[in-house]
């Protein structure tokens, strides 16, 4: 030390860096980046000029800082602590008073290695002191102070007598979580100079809660209670409690020029995790059609995530400790991402098990009639008529419970498309499209019941909606294989093959795609190609004959398609 040159002097160091950082970059890249520019520019730049301290350097995921005194410093700590509160990253901090040398270009010293242990010492948004620093504000910042003894840290020859700087809050009774997945939709800041612009920001965050709201399986806090944050500083895990929620929505909209940016991003309050982030950017040619696109957007990708969570989050907890809402999340599970027979019939227990625990349950009947359907449709029925009957069971007792529900309606309308009752089918889709304009499977059996009822040109832009509705859904590789049927139906062989092509390149496809992708190609003369495709089929359900396909699709009737899928299938030597 004695032989470097520069400046000595005795100052207040503050160093800081983000929990987790590493975690968070491999999760979400771009995110995390964006959040802690964001943070510089917002809170940490700006707060630290305004307690007269000084940016020594930026450490890539934090941050060194000196003080003329130790006052300065612990005042600035708990002001970047409080500004940072909303920011989707935790800072640690450490404060320390000692002796450095300036070279110009960086500040060295015991002063700078203590004050970087300090911080390593520190939790999640809190704040380590040493004792120099605490002799010197204990009594003139008023602050909770907790003794954290002689902590011995890597080398330091000399333990540090550490304290913690606990924050006076008030202390807010949680509320119980909601049995169904409970979210609160934030007000959206105004990131623009332009305050005309706040409008537009309240309502993208008013839109998306009244489409989420259509989700009757959704817990979704008012706008009256969600609104009280706008303007605040908040800690997103304490609102969740205020509010009685697991997950929190925020965002941010930026108008610049005839652009506008907006951002969103979903956290789990419980654990702190983020679930996802995303930005869009728009021309503002016309601001309401841009609200409306890009509410949608969020809210079909949201839904399908929190799903998905939900799902996980359910399958991992014990049998016996389930309820009858776990019980149906897990049975989703099962249902949505285990596509093996095995998985199919736990799905069916499981929604059997939550009907049993809750009578009432209508969305639970539901999924339980798609299970009785699925078998059919996968082959795995020993009686496909019976299985109907099972499926037309649950379906009607869903209905009874709950006429509203979408999923109920949606239910019934793939019974009725099994009974070959296109016209009430169609009927049944559209009901639930009137109480869920965003519900993708509703498009999905809408499309379905346009395609077997003969008319697969209207069946096409159906499907295509819950496919942009739904970009992330674990029914994709259906989705996708329907779209495909119809442009088959159609004798548009080349985009039946495309289409399928995607349900291939989905991660939860069965043997069906494959199989018509064979059949169409075969239909097409590129017998090579489709003889790979069959062979993947047969890899995927090694029974698989042109009586899977009689059995499965060849009960939709006459607009089937299935004699030129089975067609097709002979030219590829399938007999």
């Amino acid at each position: 030390m004695e032989h470097m040159s520069g400046t000595h002097r005795l100052v207040a160091i503050l160093a800081a860096d983000v929990s987790g950082y590493s975690r968070l970059m491999n999760e979400n890249e771009e995110a995390t980046i964006s959040a802690w520019h964001s943070a510089r520019r917002k809170v940490i730049d700006p707060t630290i000029a305004s307690h007269d301290g000084r940016i020594v350097k930026h450490t890539g995921d934090g941050f060194l800082a000196e003080f003329s005194t130790v006052q300065k410093a612990v005042k600035c700590a708990v002001a970047l602590q409080e500004g940072l509160v909303d920011s989707p990253l935790d800072f640690r901090m450490g404060i320390n008073l000692g002796d450095i040398v300036d070279d110009g270009e960086d500040i060295h010293g015991d002063g700078v290695n203590i004050a970087a242990r300090l911080e390593g010492l520190s939790e999640a948004s809190g704040i380590c002191i040493s004792s120099d620093v605490y002799n010197q504000v204990h009594n003139k910042i008023s602050l909770i102070y907790e003794d954290m003894g002689e902590q011995k840290v890597k080398n330091i020859a000399q333990p540090i007598h550490t304290y913690r700087v606990v924050f006076k809050r008030p202390i807010v009774a949680p509320l119980a979580l909601p049995k169904k997945p409970s979210i609160a939709v934030l007000p959206f800041d105004n990131m623009s100079d332009d305050h005309e612009q706040e409008f537009f920001a309240d309502g993208m965050a008013e839109d998306i809660i009244t489409s989420l709201s259509r989700y009757r399986w959704f817990f979704v806090i008012a706008r009256n209670s969600s609104f009280t944050y706008k303007g605040r500083a908040i800690d997103v895990k304490q609102v969740a409690k205020e509010l009685g929620v697991r997950y929190v929505l925020e965002g941010s909209v930026r108008k610049a020029g005839n652009r506008m940016r907006v951002t969103a991003q979903l956290v789990d309050a419980v654990s702190g995790h983020h679930i996802w982030a995303e930005h869009y950017d728009r021309n503002l040619d016309d601001i309401f059609s841009l609200q409306d696109e890009i509410t949608e957007t969020i809210v079909a990708t949201i839904e399908p995530e929190l799903s998905a969570v939900e799902r996980d989050r359910a399958k991992h907890k014990p049998p016996d400790n389930l309820d009858a809402w776990d019980s149906y999340q897990r049975g989703l599970w099962y249902l949505l991402d285990d596509v093996k027979r095995e998985g199919l019939a736990e799905a069916k227990q499981l929604f059997q098990h939550a009907c049993e625990l809750d009578h009432e349950f209508a969305t639970a009947y539901a999924e339980l009639s798609y299970t009785y359907i699925a078998e059919i449709i996968r082959g795995q029925a020993d009686d496909p008529d019976t299985n109907l009957d099972k499926a037309a069971a649950a379906a009607e007792k869903a209905v009874t419970l709950d006429a509203r529900d979408p999923a109920a309606r949606c239910a019934m309308g793939r019974v009725l498309i099994f009974r070959h009752e296109y016209v009430r089918a169609i009927a049944e889709m559209e009901a639930a499209l009137d109480l869920n304009p965003n519900f993708d499977r509703a498009y999905y059996g809408l499309g379905i019941a346009l395609l077997y009822g003969g008319r697969p040109e209207k069946s096409i832009s159906q499907i295509e909606r819950g496919i942009r509705l739904s970009p992330r859904s674990p029914l994709l590789w259906a989705y996708w294989t329907m779209l495909g049927l119809a442009y088959l139906n159609g004798a548009k062989y080349e985009k039946a093959v495309t289409s399928f092509e995607k349900a291939i390149q989905q991660p939860h496809a069965i043997f069906m795609p494959f199989a018509y992708a064979a059949a169409t190609l075969g239909l097409l003369g590129r017998l090579d190609e489709a003889s790979n495709m069959l062979a993947e089929a047969k890899t995927r359900k090694p029974e698989f004959s042109v009586d899977t396909i009689r059995n499965s699709i060849g009960r939709f009737g006459s607009h089937s398609g299935v004699e030129r899928i089975i067609d097709g299938l002979h030219k590829v030597g399938l007999q």
